[in-house]
This record gives structure tokens, sequence and C-alpha cells, in this order.
């Protein structure tokens, strides 16, 4: 018996129907696909907005799903690398409506993002040298850090436990910082340190619970046992992989063989993807390894234009990891090949978003099936905690390297045998810059403002900033 919901203008009294046969729909696709829209407009303020969202809507308004299984799905895809939120949608997604529904969850999740974001990136390109953009952008910056800050705090509130997991924590941030340790690697080793002190050490070991630590909530109009499933086979997941496998490779290799293996577009295509699969802990926590990558490494934008870019995700709906789409296009304008630079970086920024989030997709239709086994896995939890541990250092390695380049004009680096690492240069201080960051840090520690009202109230103390200093001058 396959369960599905008929609704009537998609209200919490909608009567449930149940049906024989191989539908595969609990829910009219229609008023799913709707649903998804709506919430990927309302998906601000970062992963714990965008989950409060689908809670509030498919949890509590539609009653969709219930509390228990909405907290079941959010504790597999903590465990996986890329946007926890956007792979709830497909993991929620493809309970109710299947395949083509986790599809098209997911992608809502990110369309109405990814073209804010594309339409933000051309405007800073085109006008980023004004002075109007200039002066919104010096109060955007600073409030960017607090953010980052805030971000540090609260996942240090969620990964608190044992104190070897606060050194692990502060191992990460000095390995990162003093001696220059690449980011996936230090990922790796933080997953087998925690796998070793949760065999040694089982108190070291995070719980996943949901956030309030209640797994009560409304009673669902859709029993449990109504929802989609699959079964966990070889022959599934072998689909699921061939299949994840053509649909990342193909627009990869054309690219390669269309634009050579030293195009910009091979590069990003190539890195972007590779740092998909290491994005444990949420945007955060990769955009240190992006950033280091696409500045000093590739050159594809400056430190200043990086702050710029999360400032501009952050406004923007979906997943923050979207600002990778400002870091490709900003890149490709300024090396287009043969190509006119406007095409350049509206491929790059396309191609970038595609081998980012796909990922995402093979991960849920390939995992869902086995998430009660992995559930109950001691090891996997074990490595969990080691990197959401060292992922708190990871953070606070990217608040102080957004710190140097926000409050200072100049920075230098020092080397000393293995070690390597940047130090802002005392008399290039920013007063203004500081100024506006102790106010951001001060509306959303103190205030409780939400991420666009602080961003917007400090836009415009950038530009007061900015006219006050051309009238004096």
């Amino acid at each position: 018996m396959v369960g599905y919901l008929s609704t009537a203008h998609d209200q919490p009294s909608t009567r449930l129907h149940y049906v024989s046969g191989a539908a595969r729909d609990v829910v009219p696709f229609r008023s799913a696909v709707r649903t998804w829209l709506v919430i990927s407009l309302q998906s601000f303020g970062g992963p714990a907005g965008q989950i409060a969202v689908m809670q509030r809507i498919l949890v509590d308004d539609l009653r969709w799903i219930g509390h228990r299984r909405f907290l079941h799905a959010l504790s597999y895809c903590t465990l996986l690398p890329g946007p926890e939120a956007q792979q709830l949608a497909i993991y929620i997604g493809w309970l109710l409506n299947g395949i083509r529904g986790g599809l098209a969850a997911g992608m809502l999740f990110v369309l109405p993002g990814m073209l804010a974001l594309l339409a933000l990136s051309a405007l800073y390109v085109g006008a980023g040298d004004s002075t109007l953009v200039s002066a919104l952008f010096t109060g955007l910056a600073p409030a960017v850090l607090a953010i980052v800050v805030q971000a540090v705090v609260r996942l240090a509130g969620r990964a608190k436990g044992h104190p070897l997991l606060g050194l692990l924590a502060a191992g990460a941030f000095v390995a990162l910082f003093v001696f220059g340790v690449p980011f996936p690697l230090v990922i790796a080793a933080s997953a087998v340190l925690g796998w070793v002190l949760g065999h040694w050490v089982p108190s070291t070991t995070l719980s996943r619970r949901g956030s309030d630590g209640n797994d009560d909530g409304p009673a669902p109009l859709i029993p449990d046992d109504a929802l989609h499933t699959e079964h966990a086979s070889r022959a599934h997941s072998a689909k699921v992989v061939a299949i994840g496998l053509v649909a990342w490779g193909v627009p990869v290799a054309l690219v390669t063989v269309l634009t050579g293996v030293h195009s910009v577009f091979t590069q990003q295509s190539l890195f972007f993807s590779g740092a998909a699969l290491v994005t444990f802990g949420g945007a955060y926590a990769v955009l240190a390894y992006v950033a280091q990558q696409a500045v000093e490494v590739y050159g594809w934008l400056t430190p200043g234009e990086m702050i710029r870019g999360l400032a501009l995700a952050e406004t923007t709906p979906g997943p923050l990891i979207m600002v990778v789409q400002f870091v490709a296009f900003v890149g490709a304008y300024r090396d287009p090949g043969s190509l006119d630079p406007w095409l350049a970086a509206t491929l790059a920024a396309l191609l970038t978003t595609w081998v980012t989030f796909v990922p995402c997709f093979v991960f849920i239709f390939l995992g869902a099936p086995y998430v009660e086994r992995l559930r109950g896995n001691h090891a996997l939890s074990a490595a969990l905690a080691g990197i959401m541990a060292a992922v708190v250092g990871v953070i606070a390695n990217l608040a102080v390297y957004f710190a140097m380049h926000t409050l200072f004009a100049e920075t230098t680096t020092v080397t000393s045998g293995p070690t390597q690492f940047t130090l802002p240069d005392p008399t290039s201080v920013q007063p203004v810059s500081i100024a506006i960051g102790l106010t951001a840090a001060l509306l959303v520690f103190r205030l409780k403002w939400s991420v666009l009202r602080t961003l917007g109230a400090c836009a415009v103390l950038g530009l007061a900033a900015t006219l006050a200093e051309q009238a004096l001058a």
C-alpha cells in the first residue's frame, strides 16, 4: 500500500487517502514542487535558518513528515560533506515523491540563490569599482567578519564535549594557520583521530540530537510506513554511482577537451569538484580552503574580493557555499581565454554550481536506504566527532584570515623553518572597519539581529563613513 496526500489548498487539515499500486508519491507532485519553491525563497540565514524554515513548513504547518523522522533525516545529512540543509531537502523530497521528488527539492533549493548571486556577481564585475559599491562593501566586509566569528561560537557550542576534542580543534587551527597543512589532510586526519579517541575514550563521541534536544512534535498526517522507501542493494548503489559519475564527468570532460587542461574552466571544474567532497562542517569550514587556493594558488580573485563574495552570498537565499559561483565568475571573467569575458564568466559560474551540487544528490540517493544502519554506527559517530571538533579550528582560521584582510590594509608573510604564516601590518590598521566590525558584533551577539538585518545596517554605515570621509577631504 502506498499513501498519497490529497491537498485542499495545502492546509494542515488535509485528508489522507491510500491506494494500491506502484505509485511512489505520498503527496501530489505539483503541491510538493510549489512547497519547495516557497521554502527556497525563504531559505536565508545559513543552514540553521534554512532547516528551521523546512521544519516549520513541512513538520508544523503541513505535517507531511513527523518531527522524529525529520531529525532522523537530518542526522544522516550532518554526516555528509556538503550543505546539510540542501541535502535534507533532497532527502525529504525523496521520502515524499521518490527520486523525482528529491531532484525537484534539491534543484529548487539552489535555483533562486544561484540566479540572484549570478546577477550580483555580474553587477559587482561591472560596477565594483564605483564609489557607491565600494562604500557599501566598506560596511559589508566587517559585518561578514562578525558573522563568521558567530559561526565559530555556535559550532564550538555544538562540538563541545571532552577536553581532547578541544585539543583537536586547537591542533587543526595550528596546522592550518602556522604550518599550512592542506585542508583535506586536516579533515582526514581529524576523522582518524576521532575514530581512535572514540575507541579508547568513548566519552568523546558526540551526541547527534536535535538542537532543542526534543524529539516530540505535531503528529504527521502521513505515517512513517507510507513514506517512500528503496531497498538497499548493490544494483541500486551501482546505478546511482554510475549516473552520478556521468552527470559530473561529461561536462568536465567536454570542458577539458574543448578548452584544454590548463584553461580556467578545467581548473575550476576539477578544483570545486574536489572541494565539494571535503566540505564537512558547512560552507564556513571549506571557505578557508577555497580562499587559500583561489587567491594564493590560482589567483582568481583577491582576499578582499573573497570577503565581498561571501557578503553577497549571505544576502541571497540558499546554501552559503554558493559563494563558489562568485569565485568562478570573477576568475573566468579575468581569464576568459578565447571567449567573451561575460560568456566565460557565466559558463564558469554555472559549471562550478553544477559540479558543487551533483555530489549532494548522489550522497542522498546512494546512502538513504542505509540510513538506519549508519545511524547506529559508533565508529562513524566517533569519526564525525573528530571532524566536528576540527571544523571549529578550521573556521577560526577563516575568521583570522578575514580579520587580517578586513581590519588591516597590509599583511606580511613570515617564514621560519617548517612554519609559514601571515601577520598584519599594525601601521595599516583601518579604524572605520574596526568600528563597523565592533558594531556588527554588537548587533549579532548582543541584540541577536538576523544576518540580513546586520548586513543592511553595516552597509549603510559603510556608505555613511565613505561620504563623511569625502566631505572632510
